[in-house]
């Protein structure tokens, strides 16, 4: 196995969990780190293309990315159920946390 070595230089962000999330399924879907994933956004930021022709290959490309990684939603069904079972998850598990809590 081989292993590319590069310096990088550590820091911290905070992201809301919603960010966290759909970063954490983005990396998954291009198989990569949230790092790399995040370190390719900051690439693309400072490099932003100028002209209209550059704008558009780069689009053409990111669409035929997709293409090869396409996002593997649920229906809006399923969607809602996942969101309202985390939500109650969530909700037991502080009502948990507040039970347990010294006194």
């Amino acid at each position: 196995m081989m292993y590319i070595s590069y310096i990088v230089k550590r820091t911290q962000i905070y992201l809301q969990e919603e960010q966290d999330a759909e970063l954490e399924r983005r990396a998954a879907a291009a198989g990569v780190t949230k790092s790399a994933l995040i370190r390719q956004a900051i690439d693309a930021f400072i490099e932003g293309p100028t002209d209209k022709a550059t704008k558009l290959a780069r689009f053409k490309a990111a669409v035929a990315q997709l293409a090869d990684h396409p996002l593997d939603l649920p229906d809006g069904k399923t969607y809602v159920e996942q969101i309202r079972a985390a939500d109650v998850r969530r909700q037991e598990e502080l009502e948990r946390r507040w039970r347990e809590r010294p006194s």
